[in-house]
């Protein structure tokens, strides 16, 4: 269960008050990254929630105990009017960006009219939407063209919508952070296209799009209608760039180029940041349209001050901030993460294994407090440059790469990245599962098992299953990379993990290798 702190509840200040009496609210896309943070700020002021997943119900509980879970695809009509059951108000906070530009728009638009027909039928008196910022006369991006096509699928029945209209969010754990983050950090020049230099947005915090979702709800008349929402800051993104450069006192070399070459700025940019090519392609082609507000007398309704570009990205930095994210863009990426084949379902188990054990004086507590603490900022404890390696070769390959880093630096949750790994399962103190998201010729998991007795034995098993001759060879050859990782990376598990009562306790027993390499 993730543990608020007072500072991370965004909406204390706002000045709308919950309703009364409280409506049943449905989150259709409380996995995702705005939908994780307006869950806690809806628990908070007392609504009734009931929470949309794809995925195995039980993997969420720990994250939102106490709250009614409901399994359901929105491109389902039937699991979605099940889910609607009940409902008086409907947050739709679900895109289907992942999927690339070639298919996302039509998935959009099946979804749309499945929710609009089950909330119609379900008597829902209200649906609530966020989507992008851009004019309908412009020449728009398919993604924001689908943003705004999926709003008028909304509006096409009997339920009264209300539209939020955002450019770009700017909150820690965010995509737009994290590119905006990254390519400064890592960009000694930056050649920026022509639309960087003329295009025009106006950015608002996360902090500031959850209390307008909130506020939307508690403000009567806000119901159906579409409202512009931004920071108090028109940009152009060049401009955003330099600002954030400015903050971290980087001096990077601006040279603009004459042309656009979307593909191959989105590929460079897939090399330097966490976000995966598929996203920045559509994010970057939105770029070139000019996102900023018309005034919709919104701040009159719900009249709070949003923060400024500096604002928003001091607050993304704040330390605090970034170590207490309680959603990430990675929690809905990549697209049917939560569907995909688990290591319990495969029908006769995975075709290849190697296991590596050792056994020790330290408790199981403090070894699963370490192997919990795996990857992101604090890397892999051993053979740091091997996996850095083999995650640049999957981001040249249009794959996750290693640079998502992870949610918590501390505790993990099921479904919580870390680095090109999922946690697939998790029993605290026994067991921690991870499944590959990396570009790989099969499936692939990495089980560490701790079992306790007169000493404690922690077990490290890597998983490999594949039908093609390529898998075969790619498990027999990185069979020797494999024994040198994992026999480290058990080594320092060990030697990292600290007992409270002694914390000099030595290892009793080299790494053992039980099996390894072995088809089953």
């Amino acid at each position: 269960m993730t543990i608020l702190k007072p500072q991370d509840l965004y909406c204390g200040d706002l000045p709308t008050r919950p309703l009364q009496p409280r409506p049943k609210i449905l989150i259709a896309g409380a996995t995702g990254y705005v939908g994780g943070r307006l869950v806690f700020e809806l628990q908070k002021r007392g609504y009734p929630l009931r929470l949309m997943v794809r995925g195995n119900v039980e993997a969420y509980k720990r994250r939102w105990p106490n709250t009614e879970l409901v399994t359901a695809d929105v491109h389902n009509y039937y699991e979605m009017e099940t889910a609607l059951r009940g409902i008086d108000v409907a947050y739709y906070l679900i895109h289907s960006l992942n999927l690339g530009p070639k298919a996302f728009e039509s998935a959009d638009i099946e979804a749309a009219d499945n929710f609009r027909q089950a909330a119609e039928i379900n008597h829902a008196k209200r649906i609530i939407y966020l989507g992008g910022l851009g004019e309908v006369g412009d020449a728009l991006s398919h993604h924001l063209s689908s943003r705004i096509d999926t709003s008028i699928r909304l509006m096409m029945g009997r339920v009264p919508v209300t539209t939020l209209r955002a450019a770009v969010v700017i909150g820690s754990g965010g995509s737009s952070y994290e590119i905006i983050h990254h390519l400064v950090k890592r960009m000694p020049a930056m050649l920026p296209p022509p639309w960087a230099r003329k295009s025009q947005c106006q950015p608002i915090a996360l902090r500031d799009v959850i209390k307008y979702l909130v506020g939307v709800l508690e403000a009567p008349e806000t119901t159906d209608g579409y409202f512009d929402i931004g920071g108090t800051d028109v940009l152009t993104y060049e401009t955003m760039l330099k600002e954030y450069a400015k903050i971290l006192k980087r001096k990077i070399f601006f040279a603009p180029l004459p042309f656009n070459a979307v593909s191959l700025y989105s590929y460079i940019a897939a090399l330097v940041t966490p976000t995966p090519y598929t996203v920045i392609r559509c994010l970057f082609e939105s770029l070139q349209n000019d996102a900023v507000c018309n005034e919709s007398g919104l701040r009159q309704m719900i009249p709070f001050t949003p923060l400024s570009y500096k604002e928003q990205l001091l607050e993304a930095m704040t330390p605090d901030e970034q170590d207490w994210v309680h959603s990430h863009w990675t929690d809905s990426y990549p697209p049917a993460h939560d569907l995909a084949m688990k290591l319990s379902e495969l029908k006769n188990g995975p075709r290849y294994r190697a296991r590596y054990s050792l056994t020790t004086d330290k408790s199981a507590e403090t070894l699963y407090a370490c192997i919990s603490k795996i990857g992101g900022r604090q890397g892999w404890f051993f053979g740091n440059w091997l996996w850095r390696l083999r995650g640049l070769l999957d981001k040249l390959l249009l794959g996750a790469g290693d640079r998502r880093g992870r949610r918590d630096p501390s505790r993990l949750e099921v479904n919580d990245v870390i680095d090109f790994w999922r946690v697939e399962n998790l029993d605290v103190n026994a067991r921690i599962l991870l499944r590959t998201e990396m570009k790989l010729p099969g499936k692939a998991w990495l089980e560490f098992l701790i079992e306790k007795g007169l000493k404690t034995r922690l077990t490290l098993t890597a998983y490999f299953d594949t039908k093609s001759v390529f898998g075969v060879l790619y498990w027999y050859l990185m069979a020797p990379f494999h024994h040198y990782i994992f026999n480290g990376l058990i080594r320092e598990i060990e030697k990292r993990s600290v007992d409270s009562d002694n914390a000099t306790l030595p290892v009793t027993a080299a790494p053992e290798k039980v099996l390894s390499n072995t088809a089953r």
